[in-house]
């Protein structure tokens, strides 16, 4: 199966459908984005969130795994904060646990990782943020006076 960058609206089910998320390469440094993305996803999005990283034994209070393999539940969304040479290791990881969805985080990007990603069926993102597309579709971007594209006079409450 060739790679396609799903849609916004693929990107949305996603996220709608996902209850479990890891984040890996997740952080205890209030200044790395992987620490702001697992606040705002804690308090903004219905999602249980796994922090993985091996040098850490907790973030914000909850345990830290060692690795994706050390998750004793299934996992929708595995969100990586690792630099691009790490993203196919990280891939391995998440096809070995049979994750749903591959998410690299803004800024990154590994496109024969992405190839063989869809290939073993997983859904998979590029140089995107969760907490970005989260809020974008909740609408706690629009409420700062960014176009999202999405039209309403409400906050989305779906996801």
């Amino acid at each position: 199966m060739a790679y396609t960058e799903p849609s916004a609206v693929d990107r949305l089910s996603f996220m709608q459908s996902a209850k479990n998320v890891a984040i890996v390469g997740a952080s205890d440094n209030p200044s790395r984005a992987s620490y702001f993305v697992a606040t705002y996803l804690l308090s903004a999005a219905h999602f249980k969130l796994f922090f993985v990283n091996p040098k850490l034994d907790e973030i914000l209070g909850q345990k830290v795994y060692k690795s994706l393999a050390d998750i004793e539940e299934p996992i929708d969304i595995v969100d990586v904060f690792r630099k691009a040479s790490d993203i196919p290791g990280v891939l391995d990881e998440a096809i070995a646990i049979k994750a749903k969805t591959f998410w690299m985080q803004l800024g990154i990007s590994d496109q024969a990782s992405a190839e063989r990603g869809a290939a073993a069926g997983l859904n998979v993102v590029q140089d995107k943020c969760l907490k970005i597309e989260h809020a974008r579709f909740a609408g706690g971007l629009n409420l700062s006076g960014f176009n999202t594209g999405v039209i309403s006079s409400k906050r989305n409450k779906s996801i």
